[in-house]
């Protein structure tokens, strides 16, 4: 990738609208795809009482929208202001209870989980059917949230949107019966059973290649180094919150 194509696709512009000033990328098409679009407003004049308690609206009681759903809420019931960065709010907004519960959690990924992600982790990694010879290579997020870099004797880069499925190897089971936490088609279903809380030992992903037909398979195992064991599982957890987001962002 030359360093001009890179600069454009990290390039960014400071927009305001409608929910407050906004840090996105120059080109659409290279926008993080863990982000949300802004939701359209509820018009004021289908929402004449609070979504929520049902307070008419007046000269007093204020109404105000969440940034978040885009529903009509009253102060009270839409008062709090939190940080937003998958639509890529630049100071916190207004959000009501239910949709800042949900922003605090993902607040987690952000501040942290995206780090370890960005950091990266040394894994055991096949292509295709597991039976090929196995590379071990560090494997870590870039740095605009878009692509999987993975480095040994070669390197890929795999577009995190075009990853269709993911699968969570955890340990404690024979490879043939692990136990898994699967998203059985991230491009159109609802991921499954989030499983126990059994340590991540693997991942595999499905993903398509640009320039070739069908469906690529990846497979990342974590090594037995105590050394690198901490963080390898580290990097599986924060990637199986990331296809989380993934999912709600392609179901939006």
């Amino acid at each position: 990738m030359s360093s001009e194509v890179a600069a454009r696709r990290d390039a960014k512009k400071l927009v305001r609208s409608p929910s407050g000033l906004r840090m996105v990328p120059e080109h659409r098409a290279f926008g993080s795809p863990f982000g949300l679009e802004e939701p359209p407003w509820v018009p004021d004049k289908e929402c004449p009482r609070c979504m929520q308690c049902d307070a008419k609206f007046d000269f007093l009681t204020r109404k105000h929208h969440c940034r978040r759903c885009g529903k009509c809420f009253c102060d009270k019931c839409c008062g709090q202001k939190v940080a937003l960065p998958r639509m890529c709010f630049v100071d916190p907004v207004r959000q009501c209870a239910a949709c800042a519960l949900v922003s605090r959690k993902e607040a987690e990924f952000y501040d942290k989980q995206l780090r370890v992600l960005q950091s990266g982790a040394t894994f055991r990694v096949t292509f295709g059917d597991s039976s090929e010879k196995s590379e071990a290579m560090a494997c870590r997020l870039s740095s605009n949230q878009r692509f999987l870099l993975l480095d040994g004797d070669s390197h890929h880069e795999i577009e995190i949107a075009h990853i269709s499925a993911v699968q969570t190897f955890a340990e404690g089971s024979p490879p043939a019966e692990r136990d898994t936490h699967t998203h059985t088609s991230l491009l159109g279903s609802q991921p499954t059973s989030e499983g126990g809380s059994a340590r991540a030992t693997g991942m595999s992903l499905q993903y398509s290649a640009p320039g070739s037909e069908g469906v690529t398979q990846l497979t990342l195992t974590a090594g037995e180094d105590v050394s690198t064991r901490r963080q390898s599982t580290a990097w599986l957890a924060a990637m199986h919150k990331a296809t989380k987001l993934l999912y709600e962002s392609r179901d939006q």
